[in-house]
């Protein structure tokens, strides 16, 4: 990691050439004391020294000979202007395809505020393209804005700030989706895409160094950094004149010498960095204490988790009957498959029995007419029993149809007695007046005289003795009528008997309802009583609760100051950081002590929310028992009453 942190990201490559070998670290040039991180937005842009497609050549000279190739040590030419063409292929439509989904990728993580696709960046509109821009831009400077006027002038013009090597013309903003204009401009977004990576991969970066020897502050102007930078410099670039492109073992020697030479604790550093990360996860947790219902979060959680677990138990369930459909499938082909390998084996064995009496046998001539005149014959036998089968399957055939009517109409008449059976609840065996008997004429194949005689027997004799038994329940039932007519009468007479007690009993009723009356008269009068006591304590509780709201907000507001002091804070290490070019040495420092105050200060707001809120609590804890006492106070003497 510390490795990582000390090599930097290799998008921070600062030369406007485009790199010709792709790399995954910087030069170490870079990682000096020297180097500078670069500023966006309204953090002081520096101007770049290139005017449109002209830059400022090195001092060492061009770097336009090929890959592989010694290189001409030309020191003169200083200062002179050099014409840039853009190297990417941007009149490749598979290069200009990779752009548009890298383009597409970026604005999808970042969280643009549109629904932007693939197919929709092929030819974007201007309206499109300077939103877009301006989303990426406030990636850089979050107050910017977009000019209602003349923003053809003013996209080139901040890419050219922002160091943009290559010429964007003014026309090129009117038509922007123009398949002979939309490459270039999509050059410069992406351009400035990998340049919002580089500041968001440097923002994030921590210090490089954390602590120094005694008396080493002014090391950056003395002779042994000069020394080691000189050797550096002079060592990559004649490995540079002679054709490399990556200088990876000069890089780590550097750094090991840098390291030695400002006396650089790792382990300093990674429990500064341990000690940030703490105080961060604490921050982060209190802010979320104080604006989110943890009991609610996990209750969401749950039903979430309760939720899988209902679709996971329903899958496995399809996964397990679909795995028995497959046992039952599989297991039925390889019964198909042993039975036709079965069948294959005495296929054979007849083939090869066949086969043998082939070539057994022996026929004469005579014996091969014989054969041919009885083959003749049988044909003609074969022939005619054809015609006599096909008139036979005719005469079947109407004798069939006219068998499927008859079925018919026996059918129709078949449902008919089953309906009314089973109006009259006769079917099945188990109906009510059934008795036992099964009275359902069930469907042969084969009809006949001892058929008609086993449904007769079946079903006229107990037909015969039901209608006898529904007979005598008829007379049985008239019976029992003239009896209940006579207990009628008596009944009535006791219900004129009742009425009159009846008429007694509610004047009774009327007496105890007056009574009743005057004594919840009454019992409304104690409630009311009771009620204004009520109200007399809810207000003291609504009151005490005020109090504990008030210091609740109170204890919030002060966790709020400190954060706001925490990220005021954050924001003047950021400016430090700026110094360390001038002042490495002295900017760690103050950073280190900035730090420990930083902390020391987060503790004791921390303390002091949390002896604030302990007091607020046992003050309600108090008031709440003398509440509790009082409610007591109030039942007893309810229930004394």
């Amino acid at each position: 990691m510390e490795r990582s942190r000390m090599s930097r990201a290799s998008s921070s490559r600062l030369s406007e050439l485009p790199q010709r070998v792709e790399s995954n670290r910087m030069s170490m040039v870079y990682a000096t004391p020297q180097s500078k991180q670069p500023s966006f937005g309204k953090l002081n842009i520096p101007k770049p020294q290139s005017v449109s497609s002209e830059r400022r050549t090195s001092f060492f000279g061009s770097r336009t000979s090929g890959a592989g190739m010694a290189r001409n040590s030309t020191f003169g030419a200083f200062g002179g202007a050099e014409k840039m063409k853009d190297p990417r292929p941007l009149h490749d439509k598979a290069y200009v395809q990779q752009c548009i989904r890298q383009l597409c990728e970026f604005l999808s993580e970042k969280g643009f505020p549109g629904s932007m696709s693939v197919k929709s960046l092929q030819s974007p509109s201007t309206k499109e393209f300077l939103k877009i821009f301006e989303f990426i831009y406030c990636l850089l400077d979050p107050t910017f804005q977009m000019p209602t006027s003349k923003v053809e002038e003013e996209v080139p013009r901040i890419l050219k700030d922002l160091g943009y090597p290559f010429a964007l013309s003014k026309s090129s903003m009117y038509s922007v989706g123009a398949p002979h204009t939309w490459p270039q401009v999509l050059g410069a977004v992406v351009w400035l895409i990998d340049t919002v990576k580089i500041f968001c991969c440097m923002s994030e970066q921590d210090l490089l160094f954390a602590d120094f020897s005694d008396g080493s502050t002014e090391i950056e102007e003395g002779v042994e950094f000069n020394k080691l930078f000189l050797d550096y410099t002079a060592e990559t670039y004649n490995k540079f004149m002679q054709g490399a492109d990556t200088f990876e073992e000069e890089d780590a020697e550097y750094l090991a010498k840098l390291k030695r030479l400002y006396n650089v604790d790792e382990a300093l550093l990674a429990s500064m960095e341990e000690k940030y990360r703490m105080l961060r996860d604490e921050v982060e947790r209190l802010e979320k204490e104080s604006q989110t219902d943890r009991l609610m979060v996990k209750r969401t959680e749950k039903v979430k988790l309760q939720t899988d677990l209902q679709k996971l138990q329903s899958y496995r369930s399809n996964l397990e009957s679909f795995k028995a459909n497959l046992e039952n499938k599989a297991s039925g082909l390889a019964e198909e498959l042993e039975s036709s390998g079965l069948q294959v084996e005495t296929l054979k064995q007849e083939e090869s029995r066949l086969q043998h009496i082939l070539s057994t046998q022996k026929f004469t001539p005579a014996d091969i007419d014989r054969i041919n005149w009885e083959k003749r014959e049988l044909q003609q036998t074969i022939n005619s029993l054809s015609k006599s089968l096909e008139q036979a399957e005719q005469h079947m055939w109407n004798e069939e149809i006219t068998l499927a009517k008859v079925k018919e109409t026996a059918e129709v008449k078949l449902a008919e007695y089953h309906k009314l059976a089973r109006k009259l609840k006769l079917i099945p065996v188990s109906a009510e007046n059934a008795c036992g008997h099964d009275f359902e004429i069930r469907t042969s194949t084969e009809y006949g005289p001892s058929t008609m005689v086993q449904c007769r027997t079946q079903i006229q004799q107990p037909l015969r003795k039901l209608i006898t038994d529904v007979e005598e329940e008829c007379s049985r039932l008239t019976d029992m009528k003239l009896s209940l007519e006579e207990s009628i009468e008596q009944v009535n007479s006791n219900i004129s008997e009742k009425a009159n007690d009846l008429k007694q009993l509610r004047e009774q009723i009327r007496r105890l309802d007056e009574q009743l009356e005057q004594d919840m008269q009454d019992i409304a009068h104690e409630e009311q009583k009771w009620s204004a006591e009520m109200e007399s304590v809810e207000n003291h509780r609504k009151l005490l609760e005020k109090k504990v709201t008030l210091g609740y907000d109170e204890a919030v507001e002060q966790l709020k100051a400190a954060q706001q002091q925490y990220h005021l804070v954050l924001q003047e290490t950021n400016e430090e950081r700026r110094t360390v070019v001038n002042n490495l040495a002295s900017v760690f420092t103050t950073a280190a002590n900035h730090l420990s105050i930083v902390e020391k200060f987060l503790e004791d707001q921390h303390k002091r929310v949390d002896r604030v809120y302990t007091e607020a609590f046992r003050e309600d804890e108090v008031d709440i028992q003398k509440l509790k006492d009082m409610m007591e106070s109030f039942i007893t003497k309810a229930n004394s009453l």
